[in-house]
C-alpha cells in the first residue's frame, strides 16, 4: 500500500465537498477498492470514507411502500433488518462473502462499483430499483451500463436505494467457492405486471435482463416455462472457472430455481 490521505465526514454535505478535490475518491467498506489499491489499480490520493454519515446508514419503509436502504448500510445490517419486509434480498446480502464481509462492504459501494460478479446489482435490476444520489434519482434500468460502468458521475455518491417490494422473489446463487462472488446468480422478481430477471457473474457486459424469460414467466409463472429459451454463449465470460457455454447454461439452471424458490 502507498501513502494517502483519509477523511471521515459526518454529513453528505462534506462527503460530496471533499470529493470534489482533485485525487479524491469515495470509499464505502473497501472490499473492493482497498485489494484495487493494493495492486496499483486505482491510486487515490485520498480516501472519502462514507461510513461515518448516518443519513446514509439504514433500513426504513417510505411511506409509498419501498424498502429504503441507505448507501453506507452494511450486508450484515441489511440482512437483519430487511427479512421481515423483503425476504429475497435479505437471503441474498447474508451470503455475500464471509461475515467479516458483511459487516464492512456496503451497497451502496457494491453498486458503484458494478462488479460483474457481485450480487446487488442483481437485486437492484432485477427489483426495478431506485438509486439516489445527491444530485438525482436513477432507474436501475439506467444505472448499470457495462462491467465496472454506471451512470454515476465524478463526486456523485449513492445515499440510498429504494426497492419496490414484489408478490413474489429469490435470489439463486451458484457461488465461487474460494471468492464467493456468483459464478452466475439470478434474481427473479414477480410483481402485478410482470416478471423481472437479473442476471450477475455470467456476461462480459456485467449484469443483465434476461428479457425472453421474463416474457415466458410473465404468462405463465412456472419453471416448464422456461423449457427451450437458452442465452447465447457468446458474451458470456469464459474463464478458469468455466467456460461460455457452461455459464450460459447455468443461467438457465439458476432462473428455473429462483422461479421454483419464489413459487
Amino acid at each position: 500500500m502507498y501513502n494517502f490521505d483519509f477523511v471521515r465526514p459526518t454529513t453528505i454535505a462534506d462527503a460530496v465537498a471533499a470529493l470534489g478535490h482533485e485525487g479524491a475518491q469515495a470509499l464505502g467498506g473497501g472490499q473492493t477498492l482497498l485489494p484495487t489499491m493494493k495492486q496499483r489499480l486505482a491510486s487515490p490520493e485520498t480516501l472519502v470514507s462514507l461510513t461515518g454519515i448516518a443519513e446514509m446508514q439504514g433500513v426504513c419503509m417510505s411511506d409509498d411502500g419501498h424498502l429504503c436502504i441507505g448507501g453506507a448500510t452494511p450486508h450484515a445490517v441489511v440482512a437483519r433488518e430487511a427479512a421481515a419486509k423483503y425476504p429475497a434480498l435479505a437471503g441474498l446480502a447474508s451470503h455475500i462473502g464471509d461475515p467479516a464481509v458483511r459487516n464492512r462492504g456496503t451497497i451502496g459501494g457494491s453498486l458503484a462499483n458494478n462488479d460483474p460478479s457481485a450480487c446487488y446489482p442483481s437485486a437492484a435490476l432485477g427489483s426495478g430499483a431506485v438509486i439516489v444520489t445527491n444530485t438525482r434519482k436513477i432507474a436501475a434500468d439506467d444505472y448499470f451500463q457495462g462491467m465496472f460502468t454506471t451512470a454515476l458521475q465524478d463526486g456523485e455518491i449513492i445515499t440510498e436505494v429504494r426497492f419496490p417490494i414484489p408478490d413474489k422473489a429469490s435470489y439463486q446463487k451458484f457461488e465461487q467457492p474460494a471468492s464467493r462472488f456468483a459464478l452466475v446468480g439470478v434474481f427473479l422478481a414477480k410483481f402485478k405486471d410482470g416478471v423481472r430477471v437479473a442476471v450477475t457473474g455470467a456476461s462480459e457486459e456485467g449484469v443483465f435482463r434476461w428479457s425472453e424469460a421474463e416474457a415466458a414467466l410473465s404468462k405463465t409463472f412456472s419453471a416448464d416455462a422456461l423449457n427451450g429459451l437458452t442465452v447465447p454463449a457468446d458474451g458470456m465470460i469464459g474463464d478458469l472457472h468455466g467456460s461460455k457455454e457452461y455459464r450460459a447454461h447455468l443461467v438457465g439452471v439458476m432462473t428455473k430455481r429462483a422461479v421454483t424458490a419464489a413459487a
